[in-house]
């Protein structure tokens, strides 16, 4: 006899009342498995909307100041380092210390330990993105930074910039005497993190003040995204692990390393000597 194809499976004598026992139809499987993929491939493109109404830069950003920073990392040709370091201090200082320029050098170093032969310059614009375009018109007229450029690209293997913001819970790095060597660790974290890795540190930073190693902390803007830099100072590296090794006996701090390391993906650490013309010696 004809069998009804959607007549569900029974047991026993339910089953013979009803007649033959049925297999479910291929096609109904393939139905319900395409059905339930479909299902599971759309979960993977639902969006959690985050709450906040407003930009990470300004969550997290100094709003009493405006100050716009630029972060250079110049790889220089292992020859050249010796007449690069040169050509900067005679010509960085003459052109950045003039008034109408409204930038002034933060601080400049060679890579010690990390990456070798490569220069790193910070930049501070007092005024954000609008003193930032008003230097860079007036540079590109001005004949000694012009012939300064083209003298220093003939020294450099590659180059790249990064804007960045400074955290509103750091220290605005300010001009210190040395003689210090520097740490600028920089970390790639996972996008959409970057406010909760500043909640973390707005309450780190406490455990790291005891010496005065804390000199910046910065979040990128323009450049290579979801970076962070922070920039300690010590006066050698075995105070440097001293201090560090410090702050594990300190209460909450283990904790917070624990819930920070989870939202790195990359992580870097450069040791820096500064050089005679910076302001952090």
């Amino acid at each position: 006899r004809a069998i009804n194809p959607w007549l569900p499976c029974l047991p026993g004598a339910a089953a013979e009342a009803q007649g033959p026992v049925l297999v479910p139809c291929r096609g109904l499987c393939c139905s319900a498995r395409s059905a339930r993929e479909d299902s599971w491939l759309k979960s993977l493109f639902v969006r959690k909307v985050d709450p906040r109404k407003d930009a990470h830069s300004n969550l997290l950003a100094k709003r009493e100041t405006s100050s716009l920073y630029k972060l250079q990392f110049h790889n220089v040709k292992p020859e050249c380092l010796e007449a690069y370091n040169k050509l900067c201090q005679e010509v960085l200082p003459k052109i950045h210390e003039e008034k109408h320029y409204p930038c002034a050098l933060v601080g400049t170093w060679n890579t010690w330990y990390g990456e070798q032969d490569q220069a790193v310059h910070l930049w501070r614009y007092e005024g954000g993105y609008p003193a930032l375009n008003e230097v860079m018109s007036k540079l590109r007229q001005n004949k000694e930074f012009t012939e300064f450029r083209k003298e220093r690209g003939n020294m450099l293997l590659s180059r790249k910039n990064q804007l960045l913001l400074e955290f509103s819970f750091w220290n605005e790095p300010v001009p210190r005497d040395g003689p210090n060597i520097y740490e600028l660790r920089s970390y790639q974290l996972r996008p959409g993190t970057m406010i909760e890795w500043g909640n973390y540190w707005a309450r780190a930073i406490r455990f790291r003040q005891d010496s005065n190693e804390a000199v910046g902390g910065f979040f990128s803007q323009i450049g290579q995204l979801y970076m962070v830099h922070h920039l300690w100072a010590y006066k050698d590296l075995q105070t440097r692990e001293d201090i560090r090794n410090a702050a594990w006996h300190k209460p909450g701090w283990d904790e917070l390393v624990y819930y920070t390391v989870p939202l790195i993906q990359e992580m870097e650490s450069r040791i820096m000597i500064p050089l005679k013309i910076s302001p952090l010696q």
